[in-house]
């Protein structure tokens, strides 16, 4: 069965660091896109981030970018997503999700879309402190 577990996420203050992970189970990411996500609440699910399993480039929201940094282990089955210097409004229950071309994160002007991503995990909370 494929599935993507999240974990690491939790309480931290304002200006603190956080690493969620975002393991496969039953699968490899040989060559995926992987994104993380987010939803605040009263609030649409909104992209953060995307990394290609295969070529290694990574893209991010404009809201994130010299904050946020997402990464694959050299197995390539965990992903990564490093959060620094967090804010108020980064407190969201974060996603991560999996979709079938790695090639699909450098495809759209911003991040994919969430239609394009096939998996996706239970979510992890992640609250900041002002």
């Amino acid at each position: 069965e494929v599935q993507l577990v999240e974990s690491g996420g939790g309480l931290v203050q304002a200006g603190g660091s956080l690493r969620l992970s975002c393991a496969a189970s039953g699968f490899t990411f040989d060559d995926y896109a992987i994104g993380w996500f987010r939803q605040a609440p009263g609030k649409e699910r909104e992209g953060v981030s995307c990394i290609s399993s295969s070529a290694g480039s990574t893209y991010y929201a404009e809201f994130v970018k010299g904050r946020f940094t997402t990464s694959i282990d050299n197995a390539k089955t965990t992903v990564y997503l490093q959060m620094n210097s967090l804010k108020p409004e980064d407190t969201a229950v974060y996603y991560c999700a999996a979709g079938p071309s790695g090639a699909i994160c450098g495809s759209y002007a911003t991040l994919p879309p969430r239609y394009e991503y096939d998996y996706w995990g239970q979510g992890t909370q992640v609250t900041v402190s002002s």
